[in-house]
């Protein structure tokens, strides 16, 4: 049995992708911040070194021009491209600037200055080339950024096949908990491998499937005590029946008798398919002449359109044989008068039965089947929305069983103009 409604199928993006994308943006945003870190800290690191290079050099000079009057190697007396803020150092102090500009073969450059002697005397400057150092910080920041894309192309393949893993191990309890919806009790994930939180779920599934079983054996045996226990004192009660004198009294207690006895054969008939213990007996016959006698037995005012329509020139037209099919008889007998009896006690007039090919559509007129049939299907005892009347519900619930049994699918639905809508399409 299936319901008009579907499950909403899940996303495209499945957790593998997801897990392997949230490894490589982490791999590579820790990446890039080493790499950052790194860049700054030996840019850092280069300017420092510069500046104590320059602030010795113009030591070393002005101690130098202070005894000979002569200039060290690359120091130079109010050198016109001297920084703007070191050219009027204070007296006697040493101070250092950091020059970005970039002449020639010579690039930024940090540059150190004092005056050789009191107010108005020159400033002797030392300038310190930064290019090699910078031209070395370039060339790690390429080595770096080549490392991170290595790690992040190794990282990303591991991530996918770490993601895989979890995912497989979780669509293998997915798949478990989609057979116990379908009704195989007996579905299990099977032992836990590990101890995370992947191996929790199944575990719980397995126990959740455990305790569901458990409850479901503990309900079908109870609904087959009750009916089997029921069975004797209700004959007894229809052949009291029989013995009370002709009357109103009389017609009134036998007509609920038999009431009676039917729910206690309807109970009787869910606990053996529940068990399992129903086997079809298949045979091949003509669909229509089965659905007909079927409706014929309801004894209710049917419409029938059979599978094979009659010629309008009964001389001219070819004669075809009827559509026939390989199955139980008996139990298709009994789906049909399920569906029928149901579109009669809960629909509305006229009811229309259709057989096509292997199909069998029941329509009545009605306010069509509740939501709630919808989406959970026919359920036991429970007839729905109290506008489609009143019952115990076992017809729908027997009429899906057997169909099941049958391996024929059994869809509800509801008519855009209104009316419920019952297809049986039985295989092939």
């Amino acid at each position: 049995m299936t319901a008009t409604n579907r499950r909403p199928r899940p996303g495209r993006t499945s957790l593998r992708w997801k897990i392997a994308g949230l490894a490589a943006a982490t791999a590579a945003l820790t990446a890039a911040a080493v790499g950052v870190l790194v860049h700054v800290w030996t840019a850092h690191d280069i300017h420092d070194r510069a500046r104590a290079r320059a602030f010795n050099a113009v030591y070393a000079a002005a101690d130098v021009h202070r005894r000979t009057g002569a200039l060290t190697e690359g120091a130079r007396l109010d050198p016109p491209d001297l920084p703007a803020s070191l050219r009027d150092p204070a007296d006697g102090a040493r101070h250092t600037a950091y020059d970005p500009r970039t002449e020639g073969n010579v690039g930024p450059s940090v540059w150190a200055a004092q005056r050789t002697g009191g107010p108005g005397s020159p400033v002797l400057a030392v300038q310190v080339n930064m290019s090699s150092e910078l031209h070395t910080l370039r060339r790690l920041d390429a080595t770096m950024t080549a490392a991170s894309l290595a790690a992040l192309a190794a990282a990303t393949p591991l991530a996918f096949y770490g993601a895989g893993l979890v995912a497989r191990r979780l669509r293998r309890v997915s798949a478990t908990a989609a057979r116990i919806c379908a009704g195989d009790l007996d579905a299990r994930t099977g032992p836990a491998k590990g101890r995370d939180e992947v191996a929790e779920i199944a575990a719980t599934v397995d126990l959740m499937a455990d305790s569901l079983a458990r409850r479901l054996r503990t309900e079908r045996q109870f609904t087959a005590d009750v009916a089997h226990e029921l069975r004797t004192p209700v004959g007894g009660l229809l052949a009291a029946a029989d013995l009370l004198p002709p009357g109103e009294t009389e017609d009134l207690l036998r007509a609920r008798v038999r009431d009676l006895r039917g729910l206690v054969e309807d109970l009787l008939e869910i606990s053996r398919l529940d068990a399992g213990a129903e086997r079809p007996v298949c045979v091949r016959v003509p669909l229509g002449a089965v659905v007909a006698e079927a409706v014929a037995r309801t004894g209710l005012d049917t419409e029938v359109t059979p599978a094979r329509p009659e010629p309008p020139d009964a001389e001219t037209a070819t004669a075809e044989p009827e559509p026939t099919v390989e199955t139980d008889p008996r139990r298709l007998e009994r789906i049909v008068a399920n569906l029928v009896v149901n579109a009669h006690r809960h629909g509305a007039a006229p009811v229309r039965v259709t057989v096509t090919d292997r199909t069998v559509v029941v329509r009545d007129h009605g306010p069509g089947f509740p939501a709630d049939l919808l989406l959970h299907g026919p359920r036991r005892f429970h007839t729905g929305a109290a506008e489609r009347g009143s019952g115990h519900g076992l017809g729908l619930t027997i009429a899906t069983g057997q169909a099941r049994l049958l391996g024929a699918e059994l869809h509800f639905g509801n008519a855009p103009d209104g009316g419920a809508v019952a297809t049986l399409r039985l295989p092939a």
